[in-house]
């Protein structure tokens, strides 16, 4: 073949190409043997990216060196200089990626929420090759609700177990699956129910409950109404398109009015059967167990109506409903089973995780070796933490199962990093770091580091949504690292090196950690209710913010002569209303117009320099830098103090500046 510089290889020199001769010329040499193998050694070799897609779970070294163009010894080194020891270690958190990436100035995109609307929408678990195979399954039932309407204490009652005492702030916290036994004309019969915490920011979670879910019971407090959360239950269980259940609680309650209830609820489009509707509505109370059978044989009425049926005799498909990172036993994986039967030592595919069941654990904590339809439990034995909502699968080996874990992370790389690209909103805070310093003046733009601790993996969307709620022009919240499990020194040393606080949510930090944090000067702040999380978050976020400046009046005073001082003159004025101090500030109007702004120099009654002269009395004012007095002008004084902003405030700012340059909004 003919090279650049003219020369044939000795080996194809006589090769004809499309039946034409090749003439053969001088033969290579040793050095141009060697440059072109160099040549082409370089061009295998793999070139470094310059954006870098990165998910919650992190990355393996391997994948991660390779993306780098560096070897893993090379990485390993890096982070052994900064005092990180990994031993037998394959996968590196997201903050450590994130770490070496910026070492190597490779941009590092983080994977998105999935929205709650796509959350809620329930699918179809059975094949075609089910339907001959079907049996009846137990219907699962979640209980939605507003804060404190009685949702736990329903469950509580139903399966006898005090988990109400433990809750903190009667929130409950997490998602939980639970089976009990139902009386149905004296059979026993299984049914598994999921509870759902009520307050706002748990959305994603609750959206999650109803795409499982095959009939949902909103709990609404006799006494409080329809709420948010309320309304924002009713939308997800109509989003998933099941069977909804009104259990109007606390009617022993004083104050409590079911009447209102059901006329509000009837408002939004659920009218009572007792009215001629079609929605079951049954009065309760959790707290004596009064109807509450009544409830349990509606919820077994409407499965039996539903005819729930699946394959027990099929490898196992379902949902992820929860999943944390256990420090003894690694990764935990809350699965509802909604196809098929799941067995101790199954090889499964959750999302992007994937590995060999050791154990599972029913919702009491017993170990179990199989779990049917309908069934919940929890599984050890994956490769890392899933995703919430994650759809999960058996499958016949392990190599199976990391092909179709990679192939599902390399196509959510895929739409993230496709869907970073595509981000073209115009944003107030994409605005003012565009327009010039000369048009944005009063703009203060701040960025916080946050390092987020969880105990669940569910949670950090939850907290997330709830973030996205404060205004976030002027102090944006820069997320290091999101996570589950306890605060460790590494999390300390993310924080030292970014100059971030440690946020943890029902987590703890060991006094070893947080000793090495106090010598760090790195603050750790750990919480057990959402409430005092976000209302401490917000305050961080204003505690960025640069103080305003508030004018506060003080008098006016008009000017009824001018006089000549030695170098200037000196306004001889009339204090109208207030009073006018020394050394305070002053503006000058004429006919309505600002023509001055400055400080007043001088301050005297009677040829005598006074401190304060109030209304109805004459004095004589004086400022360095202007002399342009006239009779009629309007003098104002006035205090300029210094005031803590609130996020809206900063926002209402922002706007404002934005508007003022010429920005269109």
């Amino acid at each position: 073949m003919p090279n650049d510089d003219g020369l044939v290889d000795e080996d194809t020199a006589d090769v004809p190409i499309s039946g034409v001769p090749v003439r053969k010329g001088r033969r290579w040499s040793k050095a141009k043997r060697r440059a072109a193998r160099l040549e082409a050694m370089q061009a295998e070799e793999p070139v470094r990216v310059e954006i870098l897609e990165v998910g919650e779970e992190g990355m393996l070294i391997e994948d991660l060196a390779y993306e780098l163009a560096v070897s893993e010894s090379e990485i390993l080194r890096f982070l052994s200089v900064r005092g990180v020891m990994l031993d037998n270690v394959q996968t590196l958190d997201k903050d450590l990626v994130k770490m070496v990436c910026m070492e190597y100035d490779v941009e590092v995109l983080e994977s998105g929420p999935m929205k709650v609307e796509e959350m809620a929408k329930k699918k179809e678990f059975l094949d075609e090759e089910d339907l001959d195979k079907l049996e009846v399954r137990p219907p699962i039932v979640t209980i939605m609700g507003h804060v404190d309407h009685g949702k736990t204490t329903l469950l509580d009652y139903i399966r006898k177990s005090k988990v109400v005492a433990s809750e903190a702030g009667g929130i409950t916290q997490g998602i939980g699956a639970y089976q009990v036994l139902v009386p149905v004309d004296g059979n026993p019969q299984a049914c598994i129910f999921l509870d759902t915490p009520g307050h706002e920011a748990f959305g994603a979670m609750r959206a999650r409950g109803a795409r499982v879910t095959d009939i949902c019971i909103i709990v609404v407090a006799a006494d409080d109404g329809v709420q948010p959360q309320t309304s924002e239950a009713i939308a997800h269980a109509r989003a998933a398109g099941v069977p909804i259940i009104i259990a109007v609680n606390k009617i022993d309650k004083e104050g409590a009015n079911p009447e209102r209830v059901m006329q509000e609820l009837s408002q939004i489009g659920l009218m009572p059967e007792m009215w001629g509707g079609d929605t079951p509505m049954i009065q309760i109370s959790a707290l004596t167990g009064d109807n509450v059978d009544e409830l349990l044989e509606t919820v077994m009425l409407l499965a039996e109506l539903q005819e729930l049926k699946a394959n027990p005799h099929r490898n196992a498909k379902g949902t992820v409903i929860e999943a944390c990172l256990d420090k003894a036993k690694g990764p935990l994986a809350t699965l509802v089973v909604q196809n098929g039967t799941l067995n101790k030592a199954d090889i499964i595919v959750c999302g992007e995780a994937f590995g060999k069941i050791r154990a599972m654990y029913d919702d009491r904590g017993k170990l179990v070796d199989k779990a049917g339809p309908s069934n919940a439990v929890q599984v050890i034995g994956l490769n890392n933490v899933p995703l919430a909502g994650d759809e999960f699968e058996v499958v016949d080996n392990l190599d199976v199962a990391r092909e179709r874990a990679n192939e599902r992370a390399d196509s959510l790389r895929i739409e993230r990093i496709s869907a970073k690209a595509g981000e073209g909103k115009v944003t107030l805070s994409s605005i003012a770091a565009s327009v010039s310093s000369a048009k944005q003046a009063g703009i203060d733009t701040h960025e916080l580091n946050v390092i987020l601790k969880v105990d669940f993996q569910g949670t950090i969307e939850a907290i997330r949504q709830a973030i996205q709620a404060l205004p976030q022009e002027n102090v944006s919240l820069r997320f290091l690292l999101q996570a589950p499990g306890d605060v460790s020194v590494s999390d300390v040393d993310l924080a030292v090196a970014s100059e971030g606080i440690i946020f943890g949510f029902n987590v703890r930090a060991p006094g070893s950690v947080k000793n090495y944090a106090k010598k760090k000067s790195v603050e750790i702040r750990l919480y057990k209710v959402i409430y005092d999380l976000l209302d401490d978050l917000r305050n961080a976020m204003e505690g960025l913010l640069e103080p305003a400046e508030e004018e506060v009046p003080i008098g006016t005073a008009k000017v009824r002569a001018v006089f000549s001082s030695g170098s200037g003159k000196v306004a001889g004025c009339m204090i109208t209303t207030g009073k006018v101090v020394q050394d305070c500030n002053v503006r000058v109007l004429r006919k309505g117009k600002e023509v001055y702004v400055g400080s007043l120099d001088s301050l005297r009654r009677v040829k005598e320099t006074v401190k304060e002269v109030g209304a109805g009395l004459e004095c004589g004012i004086g400022v360095d830098d202007f002399d342009e007095w006239e009779e009629g002008d309007v003098v104002e004084a006035f205090n300029t103090v210094k005031k803590a902003r609130t996020l809206e405030e900063a926002s209402a700012t922002v706007t404002a500046a934005l508007k003022d340059a010429g920005v269109q909004l």
